[in-house]
């Protein structure tokens, strides 16, 4: 393993002399901020494919995503003096997790956040494997970090169908978070029928369950407590990419 070299600027003590004339006062090295982000960044869970995301960096391709990305730079700007969370609700391949992942890593760069990235089916697989005779790991655990962070991203909510269990156990963890006002992110493909708006969104499929059919009507209550809805429309982005590289990849076969 290579050995990590000491910072050049404070020689690995995380203080620097101050230089200002007839002053002998000692400030912290910036290194020890920039090491601080990284061990939340490295804690935060975020998925390799995603970890590239930034709101710098974030595709606009119908208004919709503009407003999105609007509301994400305000709830990063007004943190952490605000009480509702963001509940982002759109198709597949809008960028409802870029946005989410996005907020994740402007909170921690500007503002030192301890933030935490949960897929939805893995919570609910890591709640269950907990309660397994060979694991290693409490309940407690496991839900300690989705507790105590600053702000947790539930991507995909509603991605595993509802049992009584489950609504039982993600209610726990939202109204645990939501008693706290602790600050909760959710990214959701399926549609909202509380919503007007959504009713009319023509990228969902009309015959597909909505949010409530897969979390229950108690649990869609409180998330409307704890959140500001982001609706986001346009076409599946990935699916276009994909798209326009088979079809470049044909067009380059036929001129070879």
């Amino acid at each position: 393993m290579r050995e990590e070299q000491p910072c050049p600027r404070c020689g690995g003590t995380g203080w620097v002399l101050d230089a200002s004339p007839g002053s002998a006062a000692a400030r912290r090295c910036p290194c020890v901020g920039e090491k601080r982000r990284a061990a939340l960044l490295e804690r935060a869970r975020i998925p390799r494919r995603y970890r590239a995301c930034s709101l710098d960096n974030f595709e606009l391709h119908h208004d919709s995503q503009r407003k999105a990305l609007e509301l994400s730079r305000l709830f990063v700007d007004r943190f952490p003096d605000q009480e509702a969370g963001l509940l982002f609700i759109g198709p597949c391949g809008v960028g409802k997790t870029h946005l989410a992942v996005g907020v994740m890593v402007e909170l921690i760069r500007t503002r030192g956040a301890a933030c935490l990235f949960y897929d939805f089916r893995d919570l609910i697989r890591d709640i269950q494997g907990a309660h397994a005779p060979e694991s290693q790991l409490s309940e407690s655990d496991v839900l300690a970090p989705v507790f105590q962070c600053d702000v947790l991203v539930l991507d995909e909510l509603g991605a595993r169908r509802t049992s009584t269990w489950v609504e039982e156990t993600v209610f726990y963890v939202v109204n645990h978070r939501y008693n706290n006002k602790k600050l909760t992110i959710f990214t959701s493909n399926f549609l909202d029928t509380e919503e007007e708006g959504d009713l009319r969104n023509p990228y969902f499929k009309k015959e597909e369950d909505t949010l409530v059919d897969r979390i229950g009507v108690r649990l869609r209550s409180r998330i409307y407590e704890m959140c500001v809805l982001v609706a986001l429309e346009g076409k599946d982005y990935r699916r276009v990419v994909r798209h326009d590289a088979h079809r470049e990849r044909l067009a380059k076969k036929k001129r070879s």
